[in-house]
């Protein structure tokens, strides 16, 4: 039985194990999302925080202290500061995508308008470091802000490289590591760091974080072009018309001859796509095993993850963050 059909899934067992911390931080987002002055911030963050989305990040910083013992409050506040920089990202990623939808529900710029998406994305930007400072930590603080600013610069760096031919793999990894993978190694990271941890635990838990958020993205975006839409709740071919370089595409580009050049050229580069396109490009993906190998990819991150928690202590909650490893890949086995 594939982890998909399992009757508890990794994080919903994560959310069960974690139940009162996770308790804690929801109580938390909801004081520091209100505001006195204006009634429109806690409006739209409300519409997105309460979507029905995962909290995995928060609970991987919930997660990363239990596992290394930590007793203190101040885990909380950093899962909580986790989840407000993701949501602020979010509110802007709508605004730049131009989306319509996320979650299955209207976006927060289609329901108000980009200025207020922009602005409470700011504000809640601003609440992630009040929260970040109040256990003072420095080391913690340098972790998330420095997470804070990687995000940001791996969506600029997206903006240039998403259509651009030239964009090889180790770019694409730069950009997934900024606007994707950096959170999650944030969390992991400073819930070991506010829990004093070994120093090995710290590091194996930020590889953990970087691996894992690495191999959710390329699933993400494999799934764009071999998803089921009812699962992903994304339209296949999204990301095609859109004209994003991802890594299914780049590994096409890379051993295209001059004729298959030119297809890539017209459909990501110039934005030209015509009927029947999106067929001839995943004709394309399958005829030079791209989709095959970001699928091996894939499971070679969520591998490296499952690796790195190996020197950590045998505890329930090390082996449920070993199973939600493997269920990030689950859905493309």
């Amino acid at each position: 039985m594939s982890l998909d059909q399992a009757a508890t899934k990794p994080h919903e067992q994560l959310a069960a194990a974690l139940a009162d911390g996770m308790d804690a931080v929801n109580l938390l987002i909801r004081e520091r999302m209100a505001s006195k002055h204006a009634p429109r911030i806690p409006e739209v963050t409300a519409h997105l925080v309460e979507a029905g989305g995962k909290r995995l990040r928060p609970m991987l910083t919930l997660a990363a202290a239990k596992l290394c013992g930590y007793e203190g409050p101040y885990h909380v506040h950093l899962a909580a500061t986790v989840e407000f920089i993701h949501t602020a990202t979010l509110l802007h990623d709508d605004v730049v995508d131009e989306s319509a939808q996320r979650r299955g529900r209207p976006t927060a710029n289609l329901l108000w308008d980009n200025k207020s998406s922009v602005l409470v994305g700011d504000y809640l930007f601003a609440r992630a470091f009040q929260l970040m400072v109040e256990p003072g930590n420095l080391r913690v603080l340098n972790i998330l802000s420095n997470a804070a600013a990687t995000i940001a610069e791996g969506e600029v760096l997206q903006l240039t490289a998403a259509q651009d031919l030239r964009t090889d793999e180790a770019i694409y990894l730069q950009v997934v590591r900024g606007k994707t993978a950096a959170l999650f190694s944030a969390a992991t990271e400073s819930g070991a760091v506010i829990s004093g941890a070994d120093e090995a635990y710290v590091q194996a838990l930020f590889d953990y974080g970087d691996a894992l958020g690495i191999a959710f993205q390329i699933v993400d975006d494999l799934l764009d072009y071999q998803g089921d839409t009812k699962a992903t709740g994304k339209n296949v071919g999204d990301d095609f018309r859109e004209r994003k370089l991802t890594l299914p595409v780049i590994k096409a580009v890379a051993r295209a001859d001059d004729e298959e050049r030119a297809f890539w050229t017209r459909t990501i580069e110039k934005g030209k796509q015509e009927d029947g396109d999106l067929e001839h490009a995943l004709e394309l993906l399958n005829k030079h095993g791209a989709l095959t190998d970001t699928r091996q990819d894939a499971l070679a991150w969520a591998d490296k993850a499952k690796t790195a928690l190996g020197v950590l202590p045998e505890h329930p909650i090390r082996q449920m963050l070993i199973d939600l490893a493997d269920y990030v890949v689950a859905r493309i086995n």
